[in-house]
């Protein structure tokens, strides 16, 4: 697997050291980065970006550099948590979610803008400029009609009165057949690690790559994943199955994961949180 410095930094801080104070020193960093054979040079260099994107303040504490989360960036991984780590299998009343916006042809930045932010929240793409989910989302789609007032924006509860046109809806919506097929590949490729009492032998290194690499392979989906109802699924659709299965490694793996992380910092991570049905 080629590691990616960015991600690594996102993980570390969203599964251990936010829950260590939501900071860390250069040195540390540096240290829990070189498991991933990350150099010294390039961990300086991502995190100095990431500080000017707005990711972290500094300070310095004698001669250490420390890196503490902005306020921004917790708000970001205790949402994107959120997202990770609980598996929604809503009932369905029939009803969407409906987005219809307008926005001037001299605005495409914001178009683009509300095209992400829509997808971010979990809506799927009917059309050009018309979105749904099945689930209750009016209160965030009329805060993106606030905070975006050149576009005009309309947010509807709509239905079809009809369950199969409600599933092709949704196969319009949302690539369902790769995603079900990627579903496949994530539970073939980490079957054979879920093992619990192979895992609770594992020295901490071990257990940190591991975990970081089935989380890093996971935390992809919640954000592809329109989490269906089940009436609206496809058949034998494999999200359950798919998150249990992530579910039951990432806590197998923890305990020694979160040791050789504390082991690092030279203080105590408080557990964080693990897959919610």
């Amino acid at each position: 697997m080629q590691w990616k410095p960015r991600a690594l930094v996102l993980d570390l801080f969203g599964d251990y050291l936010r829950y260590a104070g939501s900071e860390a020193r250069l040195a540390d960093l540096t240290e829990l980065l070189s498991v991933f054979d990350i150099e010294p040079a390039t961990v300086r260099v991502t995190l100095s970006r990431l500080r000017n994107e707005g990711w972290f303040t500094t300070r310095r504490v004698g001669r250490e550099t420390v890196y503490s989360l902005t306020p921004h960036m917790l708000e970001i991984l205790d949402e994107g948590r959120e997202r990770i780590f609980r598996y929604r299998d809503d009932s369905w009343e029939g009803r969407w979610t409906m987005v219809i916006y307008q926005v001037p042809e001299s605005e495409r930045a914001v178009r683009e803008e509300l095209r992400k932010r829509l997808a971010w929240h979990g809506f799927g793409q009917l059309s050009p400029s018309t979105w749904l989910s099945p689930h209750e989302l009016m209160p965030e789609a009329r805060d993106l009609a606030a905070e975006y007032p050149s576009a005009r924006i309309d947010v509807l509860w709509c239905g079809t009165g009809d369950l199969e046109q409600d599933r092709d809806l949704a196969a319009r919506c949302w690539d369902l057949e790769q995603l079900g097929a990627d579903y496949q590949e994530f539970i073939s490729s980490y079957s054979a690690l879920n093992d619990e009492t192979g895992n609770a032998v594992k020295d901490g290194r071990t257990a940190l790559i591991e975990r970081m690499h089935v989380i890093g392979d996971f935390r992809r989906f919640p954000f592809r994943d329109p989490h269906l109802p089940p009436a609206l699924q496809p058949q034998n659709w494999p999200s359950s199955e798919a998150y249990g299965l992530f579910g039951a490694i990432h806590r197998q793996l923890g305990p020694a994961a979160t040791e050789f992380v504390s082991g690092v910092i030279g203080q105590p991570v408080a557990p964080g949180r693990e897959v919610l049905a």
